[in-house]
């Protein structure tokens, strides 16, 4: 197969398997007649694979990481609930996050919904954000 055929296949972008075989994690043949790469059922077995674990959080490395151990005779599984139970934790610390901050716009807006636009001569670069209260320590002029 070729890089559109692959492509194709796993319902990926060309960029995507281009990408993924710089990375390593794909070993095309190059034909020798014509120098274009070669992909075979093992590249689209593993390049679904990168997809699926990417779907689920799993970074490039680690992609790379549990290609590697299988490709040693290693069951990568036990490595994969390690990782995945670490990304699943990061997300939810992420979310949170975004939860505070959504809250944090939320009550910007409502704080400056009747402030009306000025310019400020003061130095200051931008009033409403320099009227929102945070919390923190403020920085002293």
């Amino acid at each position: 197969m070729r890089v559109t055929d692959l492509a194709r296949r796993a319902d990926t972008t060309t960029e995507t398997v281009r990408h993924y075989t710089d990375l390593g994690l794909l070993a095309p043949r190059r034909n020798p007649h014509n120098g274009y790469r070669e992909y075979g059922v093992e590249d689209l077995r593993r390049l679904c694979f990168a997809l699926k674990a990417r779907s689920l959080g799993f970074t490039l490395s680690d992609v790379a990481e549990l290609m590697s151990a299988s490709g040693a005779g290693q069951t990568p599984c036990p490595r994969v609930r390690d990782l995945i139970e670490t990304r699943l934790a990061e997300v939810e610390e992420r979310i949170q996050e975004l939860q505070a901050l959504s809250l944090r716009m939320r009550q910007a807006m409502e704080a400056w919904e009747d402030t009306p636009d000025r310019h400020l001569s003061d130095g200051r670069i931008c009033g409403l954000i320099d009227s929102f209260e945070r919390i923190g320590k403020e920085i002293s002029p």
